[in-house]
C-alpha cells in the first residue's frame, strides 16, 4: 500500500503549512482536503446556492470543475487561491462540511490522491475517515488565541483586511461546528500523535513530524 501521513486538527493550527513542508521533504504528494470544501462553498456562493441546501450543494461537489496544477488551485480554469482563503469562504466551507452527502461526494475524490511514492493529507477527518489505515496520524492543536493571531497575520500578508476579535470569534464558532457535526466530526484518533504547536515554530513542528516518520520507518 502507498504510505499515508494523515495530519488533522482545527482551523489555523498549522496543518496546511506543516503538511506541505513534510510532503516536500519526503517528495510525497500533498492533499489539502479543506481546499475541496472551500471550492464547493465558493462555487455555491457564486451560483447563489444556499449553503444548507444539501441536495444542490452535493451536486456541486459531484461536478466541481476543480484542478490542482503547479501549486495553483483552479476552479473552472481560474486561479482561486486567494478567493478560497477569504473568511467568507472559510466560514462557508465549515457550513457545507457538516452535510453528510457532501462529505460522501468528496470522499473518493480525496482517496484518489493516494499515489506512489506517498501522500501527506491534511484536514479534519483524514485519520478517522478518509485514511483510517494511515501509517502515521498526527493531531495538531494550538490555543484559539494563537490560531487567531496566525490567521490574522496570514490574511494581512496577503493584503486581505481582517479583525482579530472577529477572527477569534469565528474560529471558536467553527471549532464548535466541526466538533459537533454528525458526519465525520473533528476528533483526535486514539492512535494519533498529539502535537501542540502553540509555542513551536513551523520548522520545529515539521522536524517533529519527520522525526516520528523516521522512527516509524526504521522499525
Amino acid at each position: 500500500m502507498v504510505p499515508v501521513i494523515a495530519i488533522d486538527g482545527p482551523s489555523a493550527s498549522g496543518k496546511g503549512t506543516i503538511a506541505a513542508l513534510v510532503a516536500k521533504e519526503l517528495d510525497f504528494y500533498y492533499l489539502d482536503s479543506g481546499a475541496l470544501y472551500r471550492l464547493v462553498a465558493l462555487e455555491a456562493l457564486h451560483k447563489g446556492v444556499a449553503l444548507d441546501d444539501e441536495a444542490r450543494v452535493t451536486q456541486i461537489a459531484l461536478t466541481l470543475p476543480a484542478s490542482f496544477e503547479d501549486g495553483h488551485i483552479l476552479l473552472d480554469g481560474h486561479d482561486v487561491c486567494l478567493a478560497i482563503r477569504s473568511e467568507a469562504c472559510s466560514a462557508g466551507a465549515s457550513k457545507v462540511a457538516v452535510l453528510p452527502a457532501v462529505r460522501a461526494a468528496l470522499l473518493e475524490r480525496q482517496r484518489a490522491y493516494r499515489l506512489a511514492p506517498g501522500l501527506v493529507a491534511e484536514g479534519r477527518d483524514m485519520g478517522s475517515v478518509v485514511f483510517p489505515q494511515a501509517e502515521l496520524k498526527v493531531y495538531l492543536m494550538a490555543t484559539a488565541e494563537t490560531r487567531a493571531d496566525r490567521r490574522y497575520k496570514q490574511l494581512m500578508d496577503k493584503g486581505i483586511s481582517a479583525n482579530i476579535a472577529t477572527l477569534l470569534r469565528d474560529l471558536r464558532e467553527r471549532d464548535a461546528r466541526d466538533s459537533d457535526r454528525v458526519a465525520a466530526p473533528l476528533q483526535q484518533c486514539i492512535d494519533a500523535k498529539p502535537l501542540d504547536t502553540t509555542e513551536m515554530t513551523i520548522d520545529e513542528a515539521v522536524d517533529t513530524v519527520l522525526g516520528w516518520w523516521k522512527v516509524l520507518k526504521s522499525k
